[in-house]
C-alpha cells in the first residue's frame, strides 16, 4: 500500500487572490453580457495600490476594464 500526502490551501476573505479572482470574473461577466461567445483568458494581479490586468481575449465587446477593475474595488471595499 502506498502512502500518499495531500495538502490544500485556503484563503480567507479580503486576501489579496480572492480579489483577484473577483477582478477577473467580473471582466469575464461583463465580456459575455455583450458577446456570449467570447473566448476569454483573464488573469488579474494585485498589490496594494496596484492592479495588473492581463491574459487573452476574442471578443467583440467594448468593455471598459479599467472601470470594470475600479467599481468591483469599490464594490469589495
Amino acid at each position: 500500500m502506498r502512502e500518499y500526502l495531500f495538502t490544500s490551501e485556503s484563503v480567507s476573505e479580503g486576501h489579496p487572490d480572492k480579489v483577484a479572482d473577483q477582478i477577473s470574473d467580473a471582466v469575464l461577466d461583463a465580456i459575455l453580457a455583450q458577446d456570449p461567445v467570447a473566448r476569454v483568458a483573464a488573469e488579474t494581479l494585485v498589490n496594494t495600490g496596484l492592479v495588473v490586468m492581463a491574459g487573452e481575449i476574442t471578443t467583440t465587446a467594448n468593455v471598459d476594464f479599467q472601470q470594470v477593475a475600479r467599481d468591483t474595488l469599490q464594490r469589495i471595499g
